[in-house]
């Protein structure tokens, strides 16, 4: 079992963080006597794979949606599958964006080092 500042500071997050996915109820920590929250290896695997839908922009509210039909249970697998496939599409549309916005970066800056290489060689060639 982990205390929240362990899982925080494992995962890179602040406790605030975790404190405020569980108000969302994208995850729900035991307790222990003390009513200090205590996660286990399976909170950590789902905190895990929160952190990678939050690092790929799936809003909170659509990972609340995710947790809420995974605790329903089995019979919430389509639409579980149907809310992955949707974040998957956009995810491609942001990478094929983030690829448009790439090879014009790598143009521009290519002009710019052109730009600046005929500007050194002719200042070079008229001290001569």
């Amino acid at each position: 079992m982990y205390t929240i500042s362990e899982v925080a500071k494992s995962l890179g997050v602040t406790t605030h963080t975790l404190r405020y996915y569980e108000k969302e109820e994208i995850i729900a920590p035991k307790r222990n006597a003390n009513g200090e929250r205590m996660y286990d290896e399976t909170h950590l695997a789902w905190l895990q794979f929160v952190m990678r839908l939050k690092q790929t922009q799936m809003p909170i509210s659509q990972i609340r949606k995710y947790a809420q039909l995974y605790l329903e249970g089995e019979h919430t697998a389509q639409a579980r599958l149907n809310l992955l496939e949707d974040h998957r599409s956009s995810l491609q549309n942001q990478i094929s964006n983030l690829a448009t916005t790439e090879k014009m970066l790598k143009d521009k800056i290519a002009g710019y080092k052109d730009l600046i290489s005929r500007a050194a060689t002719s200042n070079g060639a008229r001290k001569t």
